[in-house]
């Protein structure tokens, strides 16, 4: 992997875009040099803020981690240390992972480098904005419901959600961890697979991560599409809102048959689609509220509150999160009361499992399952909720179906809408089948030729 800029070239870039992003909760001011030679050499990378780095503070975007350092690297950072790469910034995401706007953060929301006045997407907004600007060829984020592939589509780039234990999530701050999948945004298919080979393996850290050897995806990578059976998932295609993306995925189509690839369409039931939004937030708040029910009492410092600064205090649970994430944990913790847990999580777990046996049905002869990454493009700011407690289309949450099964997804730039912002497609594999996802999405990247870039791109 290769980079334009230099680690101290990527923080003053970071630096720069700041007042129009807001998109780095922690900038390393000085990056440590790294004699490391190996396959990210000098490369700047960006980590989304609950990715645990030793002597640089994590907050994971929440009041009650302001001022937590951690005493030790996640295991993919010293792996990409290994190969010689630059930690330069801790990227914004929606407080602990939990929301799809970015608007729920620590510093306040990250804006969308195409156009500040929408949202990025969430939770791994800000490692997708400034990826999309063009400060690093690789920025982390962890994917819970689409926290990856949703911001990818909405800024413009790619982003990878591998197969659930392909990376380790030791030292990642969990949100729920059924569903947690470390992953990453690039700004090509070549660096994706790359990148995939050093954060990928076995770590006896997380005993959720999978045994199965790290296959060489870069050099293994083949864009041709002849006889791969592709899935159209018509369900979800069919409620395609932008009139631009609609056009364009038809056309693609057809030039995915013009290169020989074995087109089909598949469809799900309705009445299942229709559970995955209430079946995630039962899972995902339940799984929350256990995870960080240890999140009490610590300290945070001094913080500049305009004119004011506030005393050094130790935060409650109240003060220490926002309301948003309060509402969850209440929503969490009702389910995980024993007389609830039947009706509600266990309930919830039953159900995800019939979702999941029927989406595998749709995998039965296809090599990949494509369909839009989202029916339009990222809302305005304005008009994007802080709380997602409202009616819900299952075609806006499709993309959490590979949380619920656990299979490798990939979302990448298709084209512009009339407003300037950028629309996606998204690529879904069988279990552990990355090699296949990489080399569909080159044959894919190829008759996109994706050229595209925001007024904000550093160069």
């Amino acid at each position: 992997m290769k980079s334009l800029l230099t680690p101290k070239q990527s923080v003053e870039a970071i630096k720069t875009l700041q007042p129009v992003l807001n998109a780095a909760i922690t900038i390393v001011e000085s990056p440590e040099e790294n004699t490391n030679d190996g396959l990210f050499a000098n490369v700047p990378v960006v980590l989304k803020d609950n990715v645990s780095t030793k002597g640089i503070r994590t907050t994971a975007s929440s009041r009650i981690l302001e001022n937590y350092v951690p005493v030790y690297d996640a295991t993919i950072v010293k792996k990409m240390k290994e190969q010689g790469a630059v930690i330069v910034a801790k990227a914004s995401m929606d407080e602990l992972g939990m929301g799809g706007t970015n608007r729920n953060a620590l510093i306040g929301p990250a804006y969308n480098p195409w156009n500040q006045d929408h949202i990025t997407g969430g939770s791994s907004g800000g490692s997708a904005a400034l990826t999309a600007a063009g400060t690093t060829p690789l920025a982390i984020g962890t994917d819970t419901g689409d926290s990856i592939r949703k911001p990818a589509a909405y800024c413009g780039v790619i982003g990878v959600k591998p197969t659930y234990g392909r990376i380790s999530r030791y030292g990642i701050v969990p949100y729920c961890s059924s569903l947690d999948t470390v992953g990453y945004f690039t700004t090509n298919i070549a660096d994706a697979a790359q990148a995939l080979e050093v954060l990928a393996g076995r770590d006896d850290h997380d005993m959720t991560s999978s045994n199965l050897p790290v296959e060489n995806y870069l050099e293994n990578l083949n864009g041709n599409l002849e006889g791969k059976k592709i899935a159209v998932f018509k369900t979800i295609a069919d409620h395609i809102v932008n009139p631009t993306l609609a056009n364009r995925f038809e056309q693609l189509v057809k030039q995915l048959k013009d290169r020989g690839a074995i087109i089909s369409e598949v469809e799900m039931d309705t009445k299942l689609l229709n559970m995955i939004a209430p079946v995630y937030k039962t899972i995902s708040n339940a799984e929350a509220t256990a995870n960080h029910s240890n999140l009490d009492g610590l300290r945070f410092g001094m913080r500049e509150n305009g004119e004011s600064v506030d005393e050094v205090m130790t935060a409650s649970r109240t003060a220490g999160f926002s309301s948003y994430v309060r509402a969850r944990f209440l929503i969490g913790s009702y389910s995980l009361f024993e007389e609830n847990q039947d009706r509600m999580f266990r309930k919830a777990q039953k159900i995800r499992r019939l979702i999941v046996e029927a989406y595998a049905k749709l995998f039965e002869d296809a090599d990949i399952v494509l369909t839009p990454a989202a029916m339009d493009t990222a809302p305005l700011m304005k008009e994007s909720a802080d709380l997602r407690f409202g009616e819900d289309h299952f075609e806006n949450e499709h993309m959490q179906l590979a949380n619920f099964s656990g299979y490798p997804s990939l979302t990448m730039p298709l084209c512009l809408a009339e407003n300037g912002l950028p629309l996606g497609i998204n690529i879904t594999a069988k279990p552990f089948a990355e090699q296949t996802m990489f080399d569909v999405a080159y044959g894919l990247e190829q008759i996109i030729d994706w050229k595209e870039a925001p007024a904000c791109l550093i160069k």
